[in-house]
């Protein structure tokens, strides 16, 4: 459908059109959503990389009137189909992942398995390659004078997205809501794993001068020296820092102003589902105790908007929607939070 006047915004979304029911084609939408089902490395629990197709099938039911950015919608979004092929290699590297995690938890030295350590280089390879489609997709969609938010997936999955736009932006800070820090060094000898993201994104785009991280609450003393020892270019808004300031009596606007007055012009959102409360996504990866409601986050994206800051592209992951009917809390919290950011980088 070309003509949007023949749409109807008030009726049942049709998955015979795109996301949220849109009828918008690749060529006519203003944003390009690239899901990503790639799971390889996760610690505990599996599921992301169906989280894209979860939430393409709950977006049909996001009512697409939002208050804050009325209409958005109009611009078009659409998201591209998921590549089987890549879903197929993360299923048979994830099975090899989990045969490392679990020799390791025993106490074995992958070094001294010649079979896992052939296993743990072939991950390895993996993820560089996940890396390297991932940039040139999101490079081209760029390049073609697209706007990109990406769909994983686990954390692992935007590196490839940031080196792209650091192609374009010489200058740009992350806005990372997560529960974990992310800052580990090949965490558990996987080069690319989920919680390793902002350690590599920091080591390998310079263009990235700030990190700022709101809603972590589970890190390492590790993670913390690098956070310590980064001269500035990482403000972290610890979780237990922001409930403190607010059981003292300081408004979550003030919060949110500390927040935004750390992010230089141009930011780039990497939004890991887990740094909400794990009520609203009881299945995703490492849900841990604590977070946000979705309305605080959904608060601070619009003080981030009337800021005049620009938003340059996103990425949305560790959604796992769950095997029973019970479980799509998940996937309907991040169809909302998609719509939302999606709205505000067109606003």
């Amino acid at each position: 459908m070309s003509d949007i006047n023949n749409f109807d915004p008030n009726s049942v979304g049709l998955k015979s059109n795109n996301i949220f029911g849109l009828p918008f084609t690749e060529e006519q939408a203003e944003i390009i959503l690239l899901p990503v089902p790639w799971e390889v490395t996760v610690s505990y629990r599996a599921g992301t990389a169906r989280g894209p197709e979860k939430i393409f099938n709950a977006a049909m039911q996001v009512d697409l009137y939002d208050p804050d950015v009325i209409d958005g919608w109009k611009k078009g979004f659409y998201m591209m189909p998921v590549d089987k092929n890549i879903r197929k290699k993360s299923d048979y590297l994830r099975q090899c992942a989990e045969l490392i995690i679990s020799n390791m938890v025993d106490g074995g030295v992958i070094a001294e398995n010649e079979q896992l350590s052939e296993k743990l280089q072939e991950i390895n390879d993996g993820g560089k390659m996940l890396l390297d489609w991932v940039y040139e997709m999101t490079g081209n969609l760029l390049k073609s004078g697209k706007k990109v938010g990406l769909i994983g997936g686990d954390h692992s999955t935007p590196l490839g997205f940031i080196k792209a736009l650091s192609d374009i932006h010489p200058d740009f800070g992350i806005l990372q809501i997560d529960a974990h820090a992310d800052l580990r060094v090949a965490y558990e000898d996987f080069t690319y794993s989920h919680a390793s993201i902002m350690y590599n994104t920091l080591n390998e785009v310079p263009q990235v001068k700030k990190l700022v991280q709101v809603g972590i609450r589970d890190y390492c003393t590790e993670e913390l020296d690098i956070i310590n020892g980064s001269n500035g270019r990482i403000k972290t808004f610890f979780d237990k820092d922001i409930k403190t300031q607010q059981y003292e009596g300081v408004t979550w606007k003030a919060i949110c102003t500390q927040i935004i007055d750390a992010l230089p012009q141009k930011v780039y959102i990497s939004f890991d589902i887990d740094g909400l409360d794990p009520k609203l996504c009881p299945n995703t990866g490492t849900p841990v105790p604590g977070g946000f409601e979705v309305e605080q986050i959904f608060y601070l994206f619009k003080m981030l908007k009337d800021s005049g800051k620009t938003i340059i592209g996103f990425d949305l992951n560790e959604v796992s929607g769950g095997d029973h009917i019970g479980d799509s809390i998940d996937a309907i919290t991040g169809a909302r939070i998609l719509f939302k950011l999606c709205n505000f980088m067109v606003s």
